[in-house]
């Protein structure tokens, strides 16, 4: 199964990151670069519970296909949820209950990175939009 192209850019431009703190700056900037949900979609309903730091995760269908949008009040987790956007956007919600991102995510060498805290938050996202999706695909 191959990967969206705006993941695979992501995951291209990881790879020329040497340096950690490097990396780190670019899933920062990762972050930033994503628009922010409105204020009403920052609610109970939205939020990924299990994170130490505010996140909230829309998805929406666009035909077949699933597209996802989130925020998070932390700049690095932000940065990882612009990864994951870019991961799972744009596939079918089979596809998307498919995709082990926690696997990807060990592949492109971030996980061994990030606090327990942080890696715990990234499995409740991950969790939560896989769970989702195979709900939806049933």
């Amino acid at each position: 199964m191959s990967h969206p192209q705006a993941f695979l850019d992501i995951a291209e431009n990881l790879a020329f990151l040497d340096d950690w703190e490097e990396r780190y700056r670019y899933i920062i900037e990762l972050g930033q670069a994503l628009p922010p949900l409105d204020d009403n979609e920052k609610n109970a309903e939205t939020r990924v519970h299990g994170c130490v730091s505010q996140v909230w995760l829309v998805s929406n269908h666009d035909g077949a296909h699933l597209v996802y949008r989130g925020e998070s009040d932390a700049m690095i987790v932000r940065g990882l949820v612009a990864i994951l956007v870019a991961l799972y956007s744009g596939r079918p919600a089979n596809e998307v209950a498919d995709v082990d991102a926690i696997q990807v995510f060990d592949d492109l060498h971030l996980r061994e990175h990030l606090t327990t805290q942080r890696s715990n938050g990234l499995v409740a996202m991950v969790n939560r939009i896989r769970s989702e999706a195979k709900a939806l695909a049933a």
